[in-house]
């Protein structure tokens, strides 16, 4: 039996009565839209700027700090990737319902100039990744007092 996605945005993966249920054929999963890297793709991103740093945070349930890769690209581009694996299907088991997403993930975010690219820092702890990206500290141009001349 193949795993069948749920997806509460997705009016065809919802729990429904299926008329034809037992049928040689699943009436709802041939019409299914839902694959199996639906939400995951979207791996939503935080960021949030301090005055100390450029804070991003993502939920990422069940990944490996093996599976994640923090790079900053050239033209100062913060990019995010990874992959959960699916899980293993044996074939004896009977799946009721897979809600968890797997597939890989991709999310890049230009850095603004105060950013120090060479000192981004990134942890991943209970689930969740952070990447903090210092910030350089803004100088405030000296203030000069200029002589005017005249008559």
């Amino acid at each position: 039996m193949s795993i069948v996605r749920s997806n509460v945005f997705d009016p065809f993966s919802l729990d429904l009565w299926d008329p034809f249920q037992g049928f040689p054929f699943n009436s709802l999963q041939s019409f299914s839209t839902t694959n199996d890297t639906g939400a995951f793709v979207n791996a939503r991103i935080d960021w949030k700027e301090t005055p100390e740093a450029h804070v991003f945070k993502a939920d990422l349930p069940g990944v490996k700090k093996e599976e994640v890769k923090v790079e900053v690209e050239e033209g100062r581009v913060l990019k995010i990737s990874g992959e959960r694996s699916q899980e293993k299907e044996e074939k004896n088991d009977k799946w009721h319902r897979a809600e968890r997403s797997s597939g890989k993930f991709l999310r890049r975010f230009r850095l603004p100039d105060n950013a120090k690219v060479d000192q981004v820092k990134a942890a991943i702890e209970n689930g969740v990744l952070t990447v903090t990206v210092p910030k350089e500290e803004v100088k405030m141009p000296e203030v000069k007092a200029i002589e005017v001349s005249g008559a």
